[in-house]
């Protein structure tokens, strides 16, 4: 099991559809102007572990507790999953997962191999 000084930052998933991509791409982009984070792609189809398009923020450990209640507060029906990056993806994923708003079933198989 990873240790704390493992983390080596977070990663927080905003998911959305077609019908809300424009208030996630708001919300993404409103948290890496105001925090500075790493925003990555705004993906239209599924990617790795993930049930439904997304994109992720890169978030300092430094940053986590003012960025995440931030997105909480401001996620508006939105789900975002949290999770470290501790290098081992199946607890990161499994384990140790914060979920802001509802949680839906993430595909590990990946994970397992």
């Amino acid at each position: 099991m990873p240790e704390l000084n493992d983390i080596q930052n977070y990663h927080a998933h905003v998911y959305y559809d077609a019908e809300t991509i424009d208030q996630a791409r708001a919300l993404l982009m409103q948290a890496r102007d105001r925090f500075g984070l790493e925003m990555g792609r705004m993906h239209e189809r599924l990617v790795g572990p993930h049930p439904r398009w997304s994109c992720q923020l890169t978030v300092p450990v430094e940053t986590f507790a003012t960025a995440i209640p931030w997105l909480n507060l401001k996620r508006d029906g939105l789900t975002i999953f949290v999770h470290p990056q501790t290098g081992d993806d199946l607890y990161d994923h499994r384990d140790a997962a914060i979920w802001l708003g509802d949680s839906v079933p993430l595909n590990i198989d990946m994970f397992l191999r």
